[in-house]
């Protein structure tokens, strides 16, 4: 693994240069979806703002909410914890995001819901090229030994290990793009309950002329939080993070609540 490039004197830490990566593939796909979606002649500005801020605002929550998990080490060396280069959950980026999500929505008047739809599909795709970072570095977020032909050792990672493991981040990685792309045709009514009627109406030979009819607003939404919640829920059973509440990690506790608000949001969205 290469968890530094080193340019002369300079050593660049490869995950951050993937976040970085991420942001900018992440603006890309707003920018698109709200050229797409019509939303205001200034699609360029508002999506470096929608990026840029909720990205930042993860980084931070993320950091703070892994030092949280473990307050005795915060409290043994509480600079090292919070400056260190590595330690970043999930979760509390979600949580961090999206506030940020609401409250540039609300500060600019732009329908909430919409904006959370449209950013679904780039909040997935720049998570997945994140954990490629999470690869490169070593940093520990890989899984548990394993003899499958795929699996990995990281001996110069920031968190060596001579083993062959699962390489999670990679998992994650292909999940997230498999998110991404279902979330982007989701919002194009290319995939649609409508569609999803027709494919099997013309299954069993009945046949069907209705259009596609498009998600009502707020379900690509859920379905981000479902999807990415169950990965991520999935992805934890071969993880080497500890356990704590009911035999789950953290990250699995975290992921079943976003797959709930997900469900609820997905059938509130019905009534709305």
């Amino acid at each position: 693994m290469i968890p530094f490039l080193h340019l002369g004197p300079l050593a660049l830490p490869t995950y951050g240069l993937m976040v970085a990566l991420a942001m900018v593939a992440a603006f890309f796909v707003l920018r698109a979806d709200l050229r797409r979606r019509q939303m205001g002649p200034h699609a360029d500005v508002m999506a470096e703002i929608f990026i840029a801020v909720p990205c930042i605002a993860g980084i931070i929550g993320a950091k703070l909410y892994h030092v949280l998990e473990t307050p005795r080490d915060l409290f043994a060396d509480p600079l090292h914890e919070i400056f260190s280069q590595f330690g970043f959950a999930w979760f509390g980026g979600l949580l961090a995001g999206l506030a940020a999500f609401v409250l540039l929505a609300r500060h600019y008047q732009v329908p909430l819901m919409e904006m959370l739809d449209a950013g679904s599909p780039a909040a997935a795709l720049g998570y997945g090229i994140g954990r490629i970072g999470c690869l490169l570095s070593g940093d520990g977020d890989y899984g548990v030994p394993t003899s499958l032909p795929w699996g990995m050792s990281f001996p110069n990672g920031l968190v060596p290990t001579a083993d062959r493991v699962h390489p999670t981040p990679l998992y994650e990685f292909f999940a997230a793009c498999l998110i991404a792309w279902i979330l982007w045709r989701m919002g194009t009514g290319q995939i649609s309950r409508a569609a999803l009627r027709q494919t099997v109406r013309v299954a069993i030979g009945k046949g069907s002329d209705a259009a596609p009819v498009p998600f009502a607003t707020g379900k690509i939404f859920a379905a981000y939080l479902v999807l990415t919640g169950v990965a991520r829920f999935l992805v934890e059973f071969i993880r080497i993070n500890p356990r704590s509440f009911l035999g789950m990690s953290n990250a699995q506790t975290a992921s079943l609540a976003c797959i709930i608000l997900g469900a609820i949001l997905w059938f509130a969205s019905d009534k709305r």
